[in-house]
């Protein structure tokens, strides 16, 4: 797996999963689980779907 999320979309999928999780926590909607989903890509540093799509928002190291 090589890393293709970095940067402020990696702060903003870590911020967004938190939100939607705590929220579901308080006893909102069962879809805000899907939380769980841009937590982990933005720990992880990889997104399956921009692996499909060929895109990339970290910067390549050499």
């Amino acid at each position: 797996m090589q890393k293709n999320v970095g940067g402020i979309d990696k702060i903003a999928r870590v911020l967004i999963g938190l939100v939607l999780i705590i929220w579901a926590l308080a006893g909102g909607p069962v879809w805000a689980w899907i939380g769980v989903m841009p937590l982990a890509t933005g720990l992880l540093g990889w997104c399956p779907a921009y692996t499909l799509f060929g895109f990339k928002t970290c910067k390549l190291k050499r």
